[in-house]
């Protein structure tokens, strides 16, 4: 049973990466201007660099704070005090995220 959830969980998760992967290229096509060809061509890449960036970034730490928040939770109920810890390990997660906010503001500044 486990076995099927694991492999149900890595189709569900190509499928995701895939259509993301297709939504990218199609939206990352630039539009067929008569002057400003250059500038639209390096902006959207841009954009779309910076969507990436912070995109991902949510989605590991996403995915991260759900297995921390569930091994913490189950820490904490076997012992009370572990919850400064678990507060700390759950920053460190949700630093991630942040560090890809950075990162698309770096991006769209240049």
């Amino acid at each position: 049973m486990k076995r099927q959830l694991k492999v149900r969980g890595a189709i569900s998760l190509l499928t995701v990466l895939a259509a993301v992967a297709i939504a990218s290229i199609t939206f990352a096509t630039p539009s067929a201007y008569a002057q400003e060809a250059a500038a639209t061509e390096s902006s959207a890449f841009k954009f779309l660099a910076a969507g990436l960036a912070f995109g991902l970034a949510a989605l590991g730490a996403g995915i991260g704070l759900g297995f921390v928040t569930t091994g913490g939770l189950a820490a904490i109920s076997e012992n009370p005090k572990m919850q400064s810890s678990v507060f700390i390990f759950v920053g460190m997660v949700e630093s991630i995220a942040i560090y890809g906010i950075v990162m698309m503001f770096i991006i769209l500044g240049q």
